[in-house]
């Protein structure tokens, strides 16, 4: 119950994170997009310093001391961890209201027509005011994830995002087509709306925790067991707990800093400015929401896989190990192929009905969408790694990653100049290249450590290739009677929806006619599946 509503909560922001950028897109255009893109950037590797490990360690601690029965220590770890969350998050404020303008001019260097240094220290510092709040709300949602209320979370993490969008899209509106302000006045308010996001979703937390007090609050005398207990033990366990999160959440974010502040100054050094801030857009800001089509898939398996998996690997159960993992990866490969193929094949019409008809853009985005599906199967494999507690391979493995995206950026930009390759290609093909290998490296550890067996459902993954380019086949061969042509919105929605249902049906009938469904589920399984999906068909009819 608990990883459904989780996943629910998940899609459902996901979802509302993808289909806000439709709207502000077309009041802020993609000059307005790419300054938004930069202060999120910057954003999301501070939020990851400040909050989410030491949210998921209190959720951790918490559930062990109300299942030992410590309530006095489990409230105290609590009130620590919130004044550690608090000082961090105000150290993160600090530092980007002080450096914001270094990180404008790191960010830009010499460009000269685009955002300007100005525009970009105004957002940097606007979304820094997130840091006195995020903080908080994250600790608050972690210390209830460890009494086992996820409905109220989930609620709150919904609660958050709605008030987000909401903000972004009626309050750029309201800034720009009804009061005359420019976009940059617009992009601020948007920038803004993540505090006011968490303001209202830490309210909401803070109500529901009041009204389940008695439950949260067991006035139990304090044990000697608690009494021996000092700050000083709580602190260390809180900041072990979080630093394997912090560091890999960190670096994982690290990999699109690393393309936020060396992409636009090479570009413009290698005297191509024109395409500079269009390529970091569609990276860090706009190509990433779309993505998140595919990339919410693998979260949401995820959540379901980690408790199953860590069960397993309590009980040493090693051939229920490589059942779920090969079962997850199958799942990512069997969903995520199709989806990545079909948006490639469908960039158009659905950069049309998300954006606007724009040819780099479009063109850029096509070798991007396959960056979100590497980028599936490696979270996967990481979160695999933690799980089983082994978190220096995960941790040493996205190190790794980013260091060589660190050091190969910019002279493999240099080096697709030369050639005369086209420049925006170079940081996709490299993140591309740098996650795959480590990706490989974690199928061999897993095949070292765990015996895992990746070559036995070998037959599966080509079954899954195999039906993909049916699907794929098919489209071409509709596109030769119904050709893909649309640059109005309308138009571009109509093929949309055509291709995408075509696709979808010719996929799923060849995969259950292959017997893949079989294959990776069992036939218990998917004979359970039917059967309720018929009864559900028969009681509808009725």
């Amino acid at each position: 119950e608990g990883a459904f509503i989780a996943t629910l909560a998940i899609f459902l922001g996901k979802i509302m994170g993808i289909l806000y950028i439709i709207p502000f897109y077309h009041m802020v255009g993609m000059k307005g997009s790419i300054l938004y893109g930069y202060a999120y950037s910057i954003y999301i590797i501070f939020l990851s310093l400040s909050t989410s490990g030491i949210a998921i360690a209190i959720s951790k601690t918490v559930s062990e001391y109300n299942a030992l029965g410590y309530f006095n220590l489990k409230e105290r770890a609590y009130k620590l961890a919130s004044m550690l969350i608090i000082t961090l998050g105000i150290i993160c404020f600090i530092i980007l209201i002080i450096f914001a303008p270094n990180l404008a001019h790191v960010i830009l260097g010499d460009l000269k027509g685009g955002n300007t240094i100005e525009e970009v220290t105004m957002v940097i510092r606007l979304i820094s005011l997130a840091f006195l709040i995020v903080p908080l709300f994250s600790v608050t949602q972690g210390y209830l994830q460890g009494h086992r209320y996820l409905y109220i979370t989930s609620t709150a993490s919904i609660l958050e995002q709605l008030t987000r969008v909401f903000i972004i899209v009626f309050g750029s509106y309201v800034l720009i087509n009804l009061l005359g302000y420019n976009i940059e006045a617009g992009v601020g308010i948007a920038v803004f709306a993540a505090s006011v996001g968490a303001v209202v979703a830490y309210g909401y937390l803070v109500r529901k925790m009041h009204k389940h007090r008695g439950d949260l609050l067991k006035n139990e005398p304090i044990n000697e067991i608690e009494m021996k207990v000092s700050n000083r033990q709580l602190i260390k366990r809180i900041i072990l707990y979080a630093l394997p999160f912090i560091l890999i959440d960190a670096f994982k974010s690290g990999l699109y800093l690393v393309d936020t502040l060396t992409v636009v100054r090479t570009m413009v050094n290698l005297g191509q400015p024109e395409i500079a801030e269009i390529t970091l857009g569609i990276i860090n800001s706009l190509g990433s929401k779309m993505n998140m089509i595919i990339v919410s898939v693998s979260i949401g398996i995820t959540v379901s896989l980690i408790p199953s998996l860590a069960a397993s690997h309590a009980k040493r159960d090693i051939a229920d190990i490589n059942l779920k993992i090969n079962q997850t990866l199958q799942t990512i490969l069997l969903v995520g192929l199709p989806m990545t193929l079909g948006i490639f094949f469908l960039v158009q019409p659905m950069w049309v009905v998300f954006y606007s008809y724009d040819e780099l853009s479009i063109t850029i985005f096509k070798l991007y969408v396959f960056q979100a599906l590497v980028f599936s199967v490696f979270s996967i494999l990481i979160k695999t790694f933690q799980t089983m507690n082994n978190t220096r391979y995960a941790l040493g493995t996205v190190l790794v990653v980013v260091i060589a995206k660190s050091f190969l950026n910019v002279p493999l930009m240099k080096l697709f100049d030369s050639f005369n390759w086209p420049l925006y290609y170079s940081p996709i093909l490299l993140t591309m290249f740098i996650q795959t290998s480590a990706i490989i490296f974690l199928i061999w550890m897993l095949r070292r450590k765990y015996g895992f067996k990746f070559f036995n459902q070998i037959r599966n993954y080509f079954k899954i290739i195999l039906v993909a380019a049916i699907m794929m086949l098919t489209l071409l061969i509709v596109n030769l009677f119904v050709p893909i042509v649309e640059t109005t919105k309308l138009g571009a929605l109509r093929e949309l929806l055509i291709f995408s249902f075509i696709g979808g049906i010719i996929y799923v009938f060849f995969a259950h006619r292959s017997g893949l469904f079989y294959d990776i589920y069992g036939r218990r399984m998917v004979d359970k599946f039917i059967s309720k999906l018929n009864k559900n068909l028969v009681f509808r009819k009725k």
